[in-house]
């Protein structure tokens, strides 16, 4: 999830675990731990782009460092600072429960985490919430706010601090169950012939009713859209051929294998002119409800060596502009 999302969490477990021992310092050490994991952005300064996409969230989202962080942090602060008796325990369940909550948490975006590194390499996506989902930020955030700005004697925190959380539980499970009717509707969907190898479905941005679908076969993908609220029993799908004849023409191969093995499959190449470009499916069509056809989110341009570096924003928000976002909406309402 994005940064303020995971500060507001961060303060409202904070206020629910530590506020009676070490006061309203629990909402910013909270807030600064949950944040802890996303320091793997520094690998950024010296990685090249196709590494550092494997390296965010990576080994700082697995288990093992969930585990070394909290025995760390948590030895650090039984030592320097003053709790009450039975300090080690209780920095253990703080620490612990900021972290871990913060690698469950990326596990629902499309990006993946690599729980199990570095014995494993499977990186760990239920592709439940998009990565800015105001949805499930705002009870979170309203409730950070709140405690920061009444008193200890608030008698309300702990309702604050738990409704924030629990009402963004509720919206989660709302995405899962619309993600399960999604999925329903994927699989009803025949394709003839066609040898389905692995299939998933996606939010699109900023809500849970749009969902981004793709099937992947020998040859390519089929790309649809579905929305929870449409009548027609079929998805709409168009056809991106994978051309891996195109690999032949990469100069640096190792680049090429880190993004295949990154888009867990969900790849196709294209050649634009003199560019060739590598699309990572799994994130997206810049306006896709809008134009079947548009460029997906992620390319990474393979030849001539362009600047990579942006290469997750870049098309993110490429082409909303009034028309794409009324097209949204009318998609979002759905189709009979």
């Amino acid at each position: 999830m994005d940064s303020i999302t995971h500060f507001a969490l961060g303060a409202c477990l904070g206020e629910l675990i530590a506020t009676k021992r070490i006061g309203k310092k629990s909402l910013l050490l909270g807030a600064i731990t949950q944040s802890i994991p996303d320091g793997d952005f520094v690998f950024s300064l010296w990685m090249d782009p196709s590494s550092n996409v494997l390296a965010h969230r990576g080994f700082t989202h697995s288990f093992l460092f969930g585990l070394l962080a909290t025995g760390l942090l948590a030895w650090i602060f039984h030592r320097w600072v003053r709790v009450p008796k039975g300090s080690y325990k209780f920095w253990i369940l703080f620490f612990g429960i900021q972290i871990f909550s913060h690698i469950l948490l990326d596990a629902f975006n499309a990006y993946g985490t690599g729980w199990f590194e570095p014995f494993s390499q499977y990186r760990v996506s239920f592709h439940t919430l998009f990565v800015v989902d105001p949805l499930f930020s705002i009870s979170l955030c309203a409730a950070a706010m709140v405690l920061s700005a009444t008193t200890l004697a608030y008698k309300n925190r702990t309702r604050w601090a738990t409704g924030g959380i629990l009402v963004s539980i509720i919206y989660l499970g709302y995405g899962l169950f619309n993600k399960s009717q999604i999925e329903r509707v994927s699989k009803a969907n025949s394709f003839g012939n066609v040898d389905v190898r692995q299939y998933f479905s996606s939010p699109t941005p900023f809500n849970t009713w749009l969902w981004f679908v793709v099937v992947d076969t020998d040859s390519g993908c089929y790309v649809g859209y579905r929305s929870v609220f449409d009548k027609k029993p079929t998805i709409d799908f168009q056809y991106f051929q994978r051309q891996d004849s195109l690999s032949y023409f990469v100069n640096d191969q190792d680049v090429l294998n880190r993004l295949k093995r990154f888009s867990q499959g969900y790849y196709t190449m294209e050649q634009k002119g003199d560019t060739l470009i590598f699309n990572d499916l799994r994130f997206g069509q810049s306006v896709g409800w809008k134009n079947p056809r548009d460029e997906f989110v992620f390319h990474y341009y393979l030849q001539p060596n362009l600047d990579n570096r942006l290469v997750l924003q870049r098309g993110r928000l490429a082409g909303w502009d009034w028309p794409a976002t009324k097209a949204f909406m009318a998609r979002i309402k759905g189709n009979q």
